[in-house]
């Protein structure tokens, strides 16, 4: 007779039985005490100033359910994380088989088959590319090819694009383009130079002094969804042929099928150096991230036994995370995700463009595929103009929250704003959003931005509410 490693647990159940539904819901009417008291209290506090603070119980699809049982659609998809939906049936099933196989997970000493088997695939998407790294998140693959291109040109510059957002680690955060998320962390890392995005006279003004190591790209920021001129991120990749430097493409959040194309820059034609991914790889069940590079990158840092260990990440190549980024590939293609995106992407920013035509407040719509940012600006009327300043006064950006609070609070869609001081409200929903979605994203818009241009009323009520909360916050520091 064989033993088992480990107790029986149906015999020990009368003894001590762990129960995490139990838990969940015993405990969930301490959610947000527990977090205001462990954890970030800001955060509660931002919650329950906007409104959000419905208790969320249950994801499914492209949709969410507060503790009452309402129903949201969900346009911010945990930051683009659940490209595939939450909680879809392939990607759970995938990961309990995987828990179900006692598979020998993160031996280190061994090599990984699950690894094997998703680069392989994502390398299928991306036929110029040789070789993938793992990571946890899309900061750690920042950081990897940082470290990689240094180590590849031997050139310490790296350079980066106004309003970009790489990361909050020290590298990724020592090229960020907003200067809120670098107050008080100080000094950062150096050799990092800033230049406008979509300028490449600027661009060129760094790149030919031959110290850079590599340019560094959002193909759309993520920070306001700014889309480059159609040859701007072909003729960047050229300047950095010309000038000896590698081209990173950052899809941690336009990759994956987001705007239409399995990869952004295809939309451009372009083939990087290397390519970041993260977010939606894993449909969310797990944090990943991942390098896609040419062969030569790789062999320049792993070039002999003793640097097979010069980078590494203890849990990247574990096998859930590994798993779950199969089966969402899988999702993604026989699903048809990646037309869909393109095809409800275009359907809506042909109608947030109608709006913008109609709506005074609206001044430009941008985006590809399910990446969609709404810019609002300043009126000309003079009602709409003084309510506007009133506002914007308080908290520049602040305007934006008078239409994602209503579209939630009424609308019951969930929406934020496209970064810190920002005027461009940005929808990141799941992919497999379908005609019927577009419909109830359409009408409440369309509401919620007539209301707005209605002084006084409802909207701008809410506006004096929330600048007063600012007025007091800033008094209380």
């Amino acid at each position: 007779m064989t033993t088992l490693p480990f107790p029986d647990l149906k015999a020990d159940r009368a003894q001590r039985r762990f129960d995490i539904r139990a838990l969940i819901s015993a405990r969930e009417g301490e959610r947000y005490s527990l977090n205001a008291q462990h954890m970030n209290e800001m955060m509660v506090r931002v919650f329950q100033t906007i409104g959000t603070d419905v208790g969320f119980q249950k994801g499914q699809g492209q949709y969410l359910y507060d503790r009452r049982g309402a129903r949201y659609l969900d346009l911010l998809s945990g930051w683009g994380v659940f490209g595939v939906g939450r909680n879809h049936p392939l990607v759970r099933e995938t990961l309990n088989g995987v828990l179900a196989a006692d598979l020998p997970n993160l031996v280190q000493m061994d090599a990984s088959l699950l690894a094997g088997l998703l680069a392989e695939r994502l390398l299928g998407f991306t036929p110029w590319l040789d070789k993938v790294f793992f990571a946890n998140s899309g900061t750690e693959a920042v950081e990897a090819a940082v470290k990689f291109a240094r180590r590849t040109t031997g050139r310490g510059e790296i350079v980066y694009c106004s309003d970009a957002f790489h990361g909050l680690t020290y590298g990724a955060l020592s090229m960020n383009g907003d200067s809120v998320f670098k107050e008080g962390f100080e000094p950062l890392a150096p050799g990092f130079t800033e230049v406008p995005f979509n300028d490449l006279a600027a661009l060129e003004s760094v790149l030919s002094a031959r110290r850079t190591a590599a340019f560094i790209v959002e193909p759309i920021q993520g920070k306001g969804v700014n889309v480059p001129d159609d040859s701007y991120l072909a003729d960047a990749a050229r300047l950095c042929r010309k000038y000896g430097a590698l081209f990173i493409a950052d899809e941690i959040q336009t990759g994956m099928g987001r705007t239409g194309r399995f990869l952004a820059v295809e939309h451009w034609g372009v083939e990087p150096d290397m390519v970041l991914l993260s977010k939606a790889l894993s449909g969310g069940h797990a944090p990943v991230g991942a390098v896609l590079t040419r062969k030569h990158i790789f062999e320049k840092v792993f070039n002999r036994l003793d640097r097979a260990v010069v980078h590494g990440s203890t849990f990247a190549r574990n096998d859930l995370a590994m798993a779950a980024g199969l089966a969402t590939l899988e999702v993604i293609e026989s699903e048809g995700l990646i037309a869909n995106a393109a095809r409800t992407g275009a359907r809506l920013l042909k109608s947030f463009g109608a709006m913008a035509e109609r709506y005074e407040l609206v001044k430009a719509v941008r985006g590809k595929g399910l990446m969609i940012g709404i810019e609002f600006g300043a009126p000309q009327s003079l009602k709409l103009k003084a309510a506007w300043s009133l506002v914007e006064a308080v908290n520049a950006g602040l305007f934006c929250q008078l239409i994602t609070i209503p579209l939630f609070k009424e609308h019951k869609i969930l929406v934020q704003v496209a970064g810190h001081a920002n005027h461009t409200v940005k929808l990141l929903p799941a992919l497999v959003i379908d005609d019927s979605d577009c419909d109830e994203i359409e009408r409440a818009f369309d509401a919620v931005i007539a209301d707005s241009h209605r002084v006084p009323g409802a909207v701008w009520s809410l506006g004096r509410t929330l600048a007063d909360h600012a007025l007091k916050a800033r008094a209380s520091k």
